[in-house]
């Protein structure tokens, strides 16, 4: 952990939301007592199954409810504060994009939003789509994209805004392996520039790589919360990583461990995962070649460099 992850972008303090039915009676208690802190420059997963609470938190840090009761801080502001508004980047579970615009115009309209001066902005769109891998669709309609691409959009346009603050609700959801394993390398990349990234997900696998923090919900409660490398690792068992032998000596080897430990201990080969296989296998088909681009070039500083997001005004165009 670097020494910029001692800043918390979001902390929260016992914040619970209950939704009430007409008469106001206490119906859900969605969120109930959960504490928990977003650092800067990493990522932190807000885990569960559906249902848990995860949906209902993101919106309160969004500033699009209210807490019930608790403390929510976002970029050391009220989550309804404009100026931490101005810094966030949300990508929701669903994105609701319009139809009949391009990817292109798309994010063009959500940089008009953010009052990105026009030369700003075409730069930053150009970066982004070559980035998400959308450079041969630039000028398809939305409308015409499947669950992935429309995906790699509102990726698009949680970034346009250089946010110091990411949201992202299931951000591989309707992702092939590649586009998958491409959007964890953006999230573990934004965090290593300063970036703080906040990814609520129940596909553990798909994000156990990205995550330097976690917390588990469970019905609108926190079970387990975090380091991930020190909530997954058995401090009981050890692992040996040996080189190739000869048969004869692997075995003198496990009859020897087997004296000292009083049983014989198991056996077996490495495996690599089969995500990292299938992406093996699809890039010597390529011949190595890639099919995204680069991180954008405006996301690559962090914000110690001294430019802050959407520091760009007038020149709306």
């Amino acid at each position: 952990m670097n020494s910029m992850q001692s800043e918390s972008v979001v902390r929260a303090a016992g914040l619970t939301r209950i939704f009430r039915d007409f008469w106001r009676r206490p119906k859900v208690r969605a969120v109930d007592d959960v504490s928990f802190e977003v650092r800067r420059g990493e990522v932190f997963g807000l885990l569960g199954p559906n249902g848990s609470g995860k949906t209902t938190a993101i919106k309160m840090i969004l500033g699009l409810l209210h807490p019930t009761s608790g403390s929510l801080e976002v970029l050391g502001r009220p989550p309804r504060d404009v100026r931490a508004k101005h810094e966030l980047g949300y990508l929701p579970e669903e994105s609701a994009l319009y139809p009949y615009l391009s990817a292109e115009e798309t994010l063009h309209f959500y940089g008009k939003l953010f009052d990105l001066p026009r030369e700003e902005r075409r730069r930053r769109v150009d970066q982004l789509v070559d980035m998400t891998g959308l450079a041969a669709a630039r000028h398809r309609p939305v409308g015409e994209f499947s669950k992935g691409m429309t995906r790699r959009v509102g990726l698009a346009q949680a970034l346009i805004n250089d946010p110091a603050l990411i949201l992202l609700d299931e951000p591989t959801s309707g992702l092939d392996p590649l586009g998958r394993r491409q959007v964890k390398d953006i999230i573990r990349t934004l965090a290593s520039r300063g970036k703080s990234v906040l990814v609520s997900s129940h596909l553990l696998a798909e994000i156990e790589d990205v995550c330097d923090r976690i917390a588990i919900l469970y019905d609108g409660r926190i079970r387990a919360s975090g380091a991930l490398d020190e909530l997954l690792e058995e401090r009981q068992r050890y692992l040996l990583d040996l080189p190739a032998m000869p048969p004869a000596e692997l075995e003198a080897l496990l009859e020897d461990l087997a004296g000292r430990l009083g049983e014989r201990p198991g056996l077996a080969h490495p495996r690599i995962d089969l995500e990292r296989y299938f992406l093996d296998v699809v890039a010597r088909a390529r011949g190595g070649g890639g099919g995204e681009g680069a991180m954008a070039a405006y996301l690559s500083h962090s914000a110690e460099d001294g430019e802050g997001p959407g520091e760009a005004r007038p020149d709306n165009a």
